[in-house]
C-alpha cells in the first residue's frame, strides 16, 4: 500500500510539473501549428514515402497548438500514407541499461510499461496503428508502411542494435532518414548501430564483458529471455551525449555539415536537422576507420581535421 501511495504521489508531482511547464511555454514561446511544423519538415527535405527515425525535444518546438498529438500528426502529414515513422520508446526503470540489468525480477511488459523517452514518444505510443518492438530496454515503436517489418522479432536479435534489430532494418529501407527535432548531434541512438554491426572490430570497447538475459513478455503474454550487454560506464562518461562533451557534439555537427550530409532548418521554434540514414552510417564507418567515434578524445579530434577528403 505504501508503494502504491508513493507511485501516486510521484505521478501527481509529474503531472503538476508538466502543467507548470506547459503554462510557461504557452506564455513565453511562439505558438506553432500542425501546418507550420509540416512546412518546416518539408524544408528539411522530409518527403512523402520517407522512413524517419525521430529523435526529439518537444519543448524546443515552442508552444504547439494541440501538443504532442499535433506534432505526431505533422510528422505523418510530412511522410504521407506510404511513409513510416520510428520513435524510441525505451523503458529503462533502472535509469540505464546496466542498472536495469541489475534489477531483480524485472520483466518488461509492453501491455503495461510505457516509455521514459519523453512526451512525444509517450503520445506516439498512445496514438493509433502503432507497432512496438519487444525488447526489455530498447523497445522501438513505428507507424506506417514498414512499421510491422521494422519492429518484428526485436527480442530475437543477438544484441540491442545488431542484425535483426529495428536499426539495422531501418538502414536498409529506401528513403530512410534520421531526424533531429530540436536536439544536438548528441542524443542520437542511431550511432550504436555501427558498434553492434562491427562488434569487436569497433575501435573502442564500449561494452562490459558479460551479456545478461533480461525477461520480457510479448503482446500475447509469452515470456522471452533476451540478451542484453550493458555499456561500460567508464566509457560512457566520454560519449557524445555526456554533458561534458560539447567539443565532440560540435565536431560531429561541423563534420556532417562539411560532408554535405546534414540538412538544417527550423521546425517550429526548434533548430532541427535531417541526415539520410545510409549515408550517415557509411560516414560513421569511415570516421571509425580513422579513429574518430562518438567516444573520441580531444587529441583524436585534433588529429583529424573537419571535412578531410
Amino acid at each position: 500500500m505504501l508503494e502504491r501511495a508513493k507511485r501516486a504521489a510521484r505521478a501527481a508531482l509529474e503531472a503538476w510539473r508538466r502543467a507548470a511547464s506547459a503554462s510557461h511555454v504557452r506564455q513565453s514561446r511562439p505558438h506553432v501549428t500542425r501546418a507550420t511544423l509540416a512546412s518546416g519538415l518539408a524544408r528539411l527535405g522530409v518527403a512523402p514515402g520517407d522512413t524517419l527515425f525521430v529523435h526529439s525535444s518537444l519543448k524546443s518546438l515552442g508552444y504547439v497548438e494541440g501538443g504532442a498529438v499535433a506534432v505526431i500528426s505533422a510528422l505523418q502529414d510530412a511522410v504521407g500514407p506510404q511513409g513510416t515513422l520510428l520513435l524510441p520508446t525505451y523503458y529503462l526503470p533502472g535509469g540505464s541499461v546496466r542498472a536495469t540489468c541489475a534489477m531483480p525480477d524485472y520483466v518488461f511488459d509492453p501491455r503495461r510499461h510505457g516509455t521514459h523517452m519523453g512526451r512525444l514518444p509517450e503520445a506516439f505510443l498512445a496514438s493509433g496503428n502503432i507497432h512496438r518492438s519487444i525488447h526489455p530496454t530498447h523497445s522501438v515503436s513505428a507507424w506506417g508502411r514498414h512499421a510491422a517489418d521494422l519492429t518484428e522479432a526485436h527480442h530475437r536479435a543477438p544484441s540491442i542494435f545488431g542484425m535483426g534489430s529495428p536499426w539495422q532494418r531501418f538502414i536498409g529501407c529506401e528513403h530512410a532518414k534520421v531526424l533531429g527535432l530540436g536536439i544536438s548531434m548528441g542524443p542520437v541512438t542511431f550511432y550504436h548501430a555501427l558498434e553492434d554491426a562491427m562488434g569487436d572490430a569497433f575501435p573502442v570497447p564500449v561494452w562490459e564483458d558479460n551479456t545478461k538475459l533480461l525477461a520480457c513478455l510479448d503482446h500475447a503474454g509469452r515470456r522471452w529471455d533476451v540478451p542484453v550487454r550493458p555499456f561500460d560506464p567508464a566509457v560512457a562518461q566520454r560519449r557524445i551525449d555526456h554533458a561534458s562533451r560539447d567539443d565532440l557534439r560540435d565536431y560531429f555537427a561541423r563534420e556532417f555539415d562539411a560532408a554535405g550530409l546534414r540538412v538544417k532548418g527550423q521546425v517550429g521554434d526548434a533548430a532541427s536537422w535531417c541526415i539520410p540514414a545510409q549515408a550517415f552510417y557509411a560516414h560513421l564507418h569511415r570516421l571509425a576507420s580513422e579513429h574518430v567515434t562518438i567516444y573520441a578524445s580531444a587529441a583524436q579530434l585534433a588529429a583529424r581535421p573537419i571535412g578531410r577528403a
